[in-house]
């Protein structure tokens, strides 16, 4: 049996993976005693995609048809975003909504129920799904609509309702293929978040870099970033095109030293980051990969945090728990446990979907590596989450228990009764649905 493991290397798995080419119904209909779960690219950050012991099984190959006069495309569930975009920008589409990597599979980001730096206005990634066809425990495939409650258990699901073989996907027409760009430092954290409250409803994409290590008055220091697809206008005496994505130019070494990632490394790369970034830039165009998925051009930039692996500690609270965020941020600039990747994003409304992370509010996305002392900070920053009526991201998580899931999550026994109709018997299973008592 192979190994799997999430992005974040820090709990793997043994589980068996049968060829692709294979017939998905036929293996679901098996009913492995250890169950059944589709895996896409492999990028939820901790045990989501894997079922130790059981089968997990990948998606077919990419398949993608543009109907131009409806403004959709229907996608093959193992299609990346990273194809989807190569194939539809030339036409002058791109994707509704995209995570910081575009090396996510569709049915993935179904099943996670992804978001980007829009969701503010745009809402996540099942929102612009007209339909998805779903292979149940009995192995026959139906197709959900948004108008079912099926869908919106799928969507979130975590891949526990089904396999996602495909689905039908609204496109956001797009004049050109490069982004207007605005850029500033600000000085600390209720700086901010006042500037983010307060610019909700003028940028499309809006997104911030934080220092966590700085502290006292610099407390949360910051880089904002916010966005605009670039019209033909602004752009009309260069290439209106743009640079498609490609494939990434460098590669993380297999190994990396355990100092590689520390507090003085993170210190000073965190100072030079701050620093370089314009003080106040306005209408900077730039490609599409430079402003979403910047880390894309590594390949296996995971590896850069050593054979430890680390957590992504994802989380949301509502507007009203802003004071829980600040706390937050206090925490890991106290502990000083290096992070060299902390975004901050507003959220809007969430779904009908019960196990969908966003809700409207404020959501960090921590990068921390796997020191000792780590767990007991996590825990901590857990119960600020929860009395704020926040929760975590199950596609970033690794570590969560049962019990402080149920705290954050208020939809729960929802979903596990949804899951107990559609799947009585437990035929798809993973392990963190086993870690979680899904």
């Amino acid at each position: 049996m192979p190994e799997l493991s999430g992005w974040g290397r820090t709990a793997p798995s043994w589980a068996q993976t049968p060829s692709p080419a294979e017939d998905l119904g036929r293996l679901v209909r098996g009913s492995h005693p250890r169950g059944v779960l589709a895996r896409g690219l492999g990028r939820s950050y901790g045990d989501a995609a894997q079922n130790s012991g059981g089968l997990v099984l990948a998606p077919g190959p990419p398949s993608i048809t543009v109907d131009r006069t409806r403004h959709v495309a229907t996608v093959s569930a193992g299609t990346s975003l990273h194809d989807l975009m190569r194939q539809v920008m030339p036409m002058g589409y791109f994707v509704p909504v995209t995570p910081g990597t575009r090396y996510v599979s569709v049915g993935g980001a179904i099943a996670c129920d992804i978001h980007g730096k829009n969701h503010h206005l745009s809402g996540s990634f099942a929102q612009h799904v007209e339909s998805l066809d779903l292979i149940g425990p009995d192995g026959t495939t139906r197709t959900l609509g948004q108008d079912t409650d099926d869908f919106w258990l799928t969507a979130g699901g975590m891949g526990l309702t089904g396999i996602i073989t495909s689905a039908v996907l609204r496109l956001t027409p797009v004049e050109t293929s490069l982004m207007s760009v605005d850029t500033e430092r600000v000085p600390d954290l209720h700086t901010l978040m006042r500037r983010m409250r307060e610019s909700d409803d003028d940028h499309t994409y809006s997104v911030a870099w934080i220092d966590t290590l700085a502290s006292g008055r610099a407390l949360g220091r910051s880089v904002l970033t916010r966005g605009e697809h670039a019209s033909a206008q602004q752009v009309r005496h260069r290439r209106r095109g743009g640079a498609l994505p490609a494939e990434p130019r460098l590669t993380a070494p297999p190994y990396a030293p355990g100092w590689l990632i520390s507090r003085p490394t993170t210190k000073v790369f965190n100072e030079m980051w701050f620093r370089k970034a314009p003080a106040h830039r306005v209408g900077e165009i730039t490609d599409i990969p430079a402003f979403f998925h910047p880390l894309d051009g590594v390949a296996g930039w995971n590896r850069l945090y050593g054979r430890r692996g680390f957590v992504q500690y994802q989380f949301v609270v509502p507007d009203a728990g802003e004071q829980a965020m600040v706390e937050i941020v206090r925490r890991l600039a106290d502990a000083g446990h290096p992070s060299f990747l902390a975004v901050l994003k507003r959220f809007g409304p969430g779904n009908r979907a019960p196990l969908s992370f966003p809700m409207s509010g404020w959501t960090l996305a921590v990068d921390l590596p796997t020191h000792p002392g780590l767990r007991t900070l996590l825990a901590e920053l857990d119960r600020i989450v929860v009395a704020a009526a926040g929760r975590l991201y199950l596609a970033k998580d690794s570590r969560l228990d049962a019990e402080t899931l149920s705290a954050m999550y208020p939809r729960l026994d929802e979903f596990r009764a949804g899951l107990r109709r559609l799947d009585p018997d437990r035929v798809f299973r993973s392990d963190l649905a086993r870690r979680l008592d899904l």
